[in-house]
């Protein structure tokens, strides 16, 4: 939706076909049924942002979305139940963090002082490191606390990849921003309302009002076809590209789509138009590996959590790290949304583990399951020296998505800025 917005504003008629129901990609609502039969607007799977996401939320304005309104903004909280951890107060950079990292809880003065050392010391290195470092190693003088009560679950939720096997110079370039980049960057961005409404729907709605035209029922794109006159036909199912050629040609095209989507039909020009830079960008897109993430939703009357958010201390027997009170962001009271980043092992079993780890570390014996979500290709695991795929795959055809080459892990705002970024790339190509 991101870059069907960009490339109209860049002044082209604009068709979306989407492939699902509904618009959004893996960040959609979806329906569910509590316990008592009551029905429930849950989420593919628990996000967030943060205040950094600065074109995430010029985009939410643009479409008519209020942030202050549709998010709950929160300093920076690491907290677990038992009140220890790291929360930043409200102040600007680097402020911020020298008073909250005084202040965390359960922290020794070696913990404070390593932490402090070690940051001053990626600042004076400009946030950059040697491309194959890891962020087990970026982190080694830290102690072992604050690998597991900061940086782990930091690391789990902003790249989606164990330390040890995540890319210590894209963890960087997160911390930069978000930490350094002004007052209010770090801010936690908690959805008060579900995700289709939070931006995609409403971004349908601005494109119909702007002379776009958007297709929304099962509109899955099989093939694409190059024309001589370098104009691209689309073969697929439903609506403009019912049969096998679409009915009219565009100009251009984007795959604002899965990597692994993108890249199936990518395969199909290289294999019948013989295009050898095709096969070179598929074969890059195909190289990419996936991390999953689960999402196991519970809920009992009464339950409420004392913050919005809790970081859980993760085991391999507790394998949640984040718990979620849906009853304080959307109002729907007693739902809570534990997730489970770069998660595996068998969706049952995860989801007994974490009612378990809710009646251990919440004292929530008597929650009972409502849904649980599991993405198993969620984001790809943003190792060191990764290689990712061009924007530009060939003239008239790119590709966006928060896998594409760029500065971000699989997030939020890398997907909507390669959306924006997109139109330009066009332009150009």
């Amino acid at each position: 939706m991101a870059a069907a917005i960009a490339h109209r504003q860049a002044g082209r008629q604009v068709t979306v076909f989407e492939a699902a129901r509904t618009v959004g990609g893996r960040a959609r609502a979806v329906p569910g049924v509590l316990p008592d039969g009551t029905a429930a607007t849950l989420d593919n799977g628990q996000h967030i942002l943060i205040g950094a996401y600065t074109e995430s939320l010029r985009l939410m304005r643009l479409v008519g979305m209020d942030p202050a309104t549709a998010l709950l903004r929160l300093p920076l909280t690491l907290q677990f139940p038992d009140g220890l951890g790291l929360q930043l107060p409200d102040l600007p950079p680097p402020l911020d963090a020298l008073l909250g990292i005084a202040r965390a809880k359960g922290w020794g003065w070696q913990d404070k002082i390593a932490l402090l050392r070690t940051a001053t010391a990626w600042q004076l290195r400009g946030f950059r490191c040697a491309p194959h470092t890891s962020v087990a190693d970026l982190c080694a003088p830290l102690t072992p606390r604050l690998m597991a009560e900061f940086i782990d679950p930091l690391c789990v939720s902003a790249l989606n990849t164990p330390a040890r096997e995540a890319s210590g110079q894209v963890f960087l370039r997160v911390l930069q921003d978000s930490l350094f980049s002004g007052r209010g960057g770090s801010n936690l961005l908690l959805p008060r309302t579900d995700l289709g409404a939070l931006f995609p729907e409403a971004a349908g709605r601005w494109l119909v009002q702007q002379g776009g035209q958007v297709v929304v029922t099962g509109q899955r794109i099989q093939r694409l076809v190059p024309l001589p006159s370098g104009r691209w036909q689309l073969a697929g199912t439903g609506g403009a590209a019912q049969g096998s050629e679409a009915t009219e040609a565009f100009d251009h095209i984007t795959l604002a789509c899965p990597s692994w989507e993108a890249a199936r039909l990518v395969d199909g020009l290289a294999s019948t138009a013989g295009l050898a830079a095709a096969a070179r960008w598929s074969a890059t897109a195909n190289a990419l590996r996936f991390e999953a993430i689960t999402t196991v939703y519970a809920h009992a009357s009464g339950a409420q959590l004392p913050q919005p958010m809790l970081a859980l201390h993760n085991t391999a027997e507790h394998p949640a790290q984040f718990v979620f009170d849906r009853g304080q962001l959307d109002g729907q009271q007693g739902l809570l949304a534990f997730v489970v980043s770069a998660s595996d092992g068998d969706r049952a079993l995860i989801e007994q583990q974490v009612l378990q780890q809710a009646a251990a570390q919440l004292g929530l014996p008597g929650l009972r399951p409502v849904q649980t979500v599991v993405e198993k290709r969620a984001t790809f695991a943003c190792t060191p020296g990764l290689q990712r795929p061009a924007m530009q795959v060939l003239p008239g055809l790119t590709a966006c998505g928060d896998y594409v080459d760029g500065p971000y892990p699989a997030t939020l705002e890398g997907a909507v800025l390669s959306g924006t970024a997109v139109a330009a790339c066009a332009a150009a190509g």
